[in-house]
C-alpha cells in the first residue's frame, strides 16, 4: 500500500465538521445509506467480537473499521462486500462500527476510519488506514485479498466462511442467518434473551431462552437462540488450536470431541461437527451415546428443518441408537 496512514474519520475529541457533511441518515441497505451485510459480510459488535475473533482460526477474516453513516465510506464497503462475496466463503468480511464499538477501535490502535486489517489466527495484519485511492482499492480487492486466503491456507486456516442469508450482527456464529434480527423483529417475549446475548451475557441469554421455552415448548426460534447461546456461552472464546490439538491427541475422550465439534459449530462448518460425533458413536464409544445424544440435540435446533445436513444426521443418529 501507498501511505499507511490518510486523512478519515477522526476519533479525536474535536469536532470533525468533514464528517457531519457526510452524514446520513438512512440505516444501511436503505436508500441512501450504506451497503448492507449479508452473504458473507457480517456486522461486528462489541458483544461478539471474541466470537468472531475464535473463528479466525477457521477462516480467514478481512476486518473493516469504519462508520457506516459516513457516505465517503459506502463505495469501500460496496467493493469490499462484492470481492468478497465472490469467493463463496474463502474468506469472510467483518465490519465493525468504531463509533458504537469504540473499544475494539482503541484494541487495535486505529486513530479513525475507515481501517482495514487481515485476521488469521487470532492476529490482526494493518492493510490500511484511511480512504483509498481507486488504484489502492482495486490492489485490495484483486491482490491482496488472494493474499491473504493463501497466508491463512498456508498456516492450516482451510475452512469456509458460513454464508448469511441477510444482514447479521456477527453474534451468528452458526451461519444460519438468525442472529441478524433487528431488535424491532425480535418477538416481545424474546426481547431479555436477546439484549443479554447482545451484551455478549451467553450464559443468561441460553436462562432467559429456556424460561421462554418453558411457557412455549414449540416455539422454534427460542430453541435455535438457546441452542446458540450455549454454544457460544461453552466455547465462543475457546483457543481453536488448542481444542483442536487436543481432540486429535485424545480420540476416545468425549469432552474433547465435544469441544471440537463446538469450534466447527461456531465456525459454521455444521457438517464437520455432526460427522465428528457421529462418528465417534460408531467408533464404538456407545457408553458416551446419551451425553453425544444431548449435544446433537442442541445443534439440530441450530440449521434450517429442511437443511439436508440435519435430515442425513438425524437418520444417522436413530440408526446408531438402536
Amino acid at each position: 500500500m501507498a501511505e499507511p496512514f490518510k486523512p478519515g474519520v477522526s476519533l479525536a475529541g474535536a469536532v470533525d465538521l468533514e464528517s457531519l457533511k457526510h452524514q446520513v441518515k438512512s440505516e444501511p441497505g436503505q436508500a441512501g445509506g450504506a451497503p448492507a451485510g449479508g452473504g458473507y459480510v457480517i456486522d461486528t459488535t462489541e458483544a461478539s467480537f471474541q466470537s468472531m475473533v475464535a473463528t479466525s482460526a477457521t477462516f480467514p477474516i478481512l476486518l473493516m473499521l469504519w462508520i457506516p453513516t459516513d457516505d465517503r465510506l459506502f463505495d469501500m464497503a460496496r467493493k469490499l462486500g462484492e470481492a468478497v462475496n465472490k469467493l463463496n466463503g474463502q474468506i469472510q468480511l467483518s465490519r465493525i462500527d468504531i463509533s458504537a464499538n469504540p473499544s475494539i477501535a482503541q484494541a487495535l490502535r486505529v486513530q479513525g476510519a475507515p481501517a482495514l486489517f487481515a485476521l488469521i489466527n487470532g492476529r490482526p495484519m494493518p492493510i490500511l488506514q484511511g480512504l483509498p485511492s481507486d488504484e489502492e482499492m482495486a490492489q485490495i480487492t484483486d491482490t491482496l485479498i488472494p493474499q491473504v486466503i493463501q497466508m491463512a491456507q498456508q498456516s492450516g486456516v482451510t475452512g469456509t466462511a458460513p454464508r448469511q442469508d441477510g444482514p447479521s450482527d456477527g453474534s451468528d456464529a452458526d451461519g444460519s442467518g438468525a442472529a441478524g434480527t433487528g431488535a424491532d423483529q425480535v418477538p416481545p417475549e424474546h426481547q431479555q434473551a436477546h439484549a443479554l446475548a447482545m451484551q455478549g451475557d451467553y450464559a443468561g441469554a441460553a436462562a432467559a431462552y429456556a424460561q421462554v421455552l418453558e411457557s412455549d415448548p414449540n416455539d422454534k426460534i427460542a430453541a435455535r437462540e438457546r441452542s446458540k447461546a450455549l454454544l457460544l456461552a461453552r466455547s465462543g472464546s475457546a483457543n481453536v488450536r488448542e481444542v483442536r490439538a487436543t481432540a486429535a491427541a485424545h480420540p476416545d475422550d468425549v469432552e474433547a470431541q465435544l469441544a471440537v465439534a463446538d469450534v466447527d459449530m461456531i465456525g459454521g462448518q455444521i457438517q464437520d461437527a455432526f460427522d465428528r460425533l457421529l462418528d465417534f458413536l460408531a467408533s464404538g464409544h456407545k457408553a458416551d451415546l446419551d451425553q453425544v445424544r444431548q449435544r446433537l440435540l442442541e445443534y439440530f435446533a441450530i440449521p434450517e428443518p429442511a437443511d439436508p445436513r440435519l435430515q442425513r444426521a438425524r437418520r444417522r443418529l436413530a440408526t446408531l441408537m438402536y
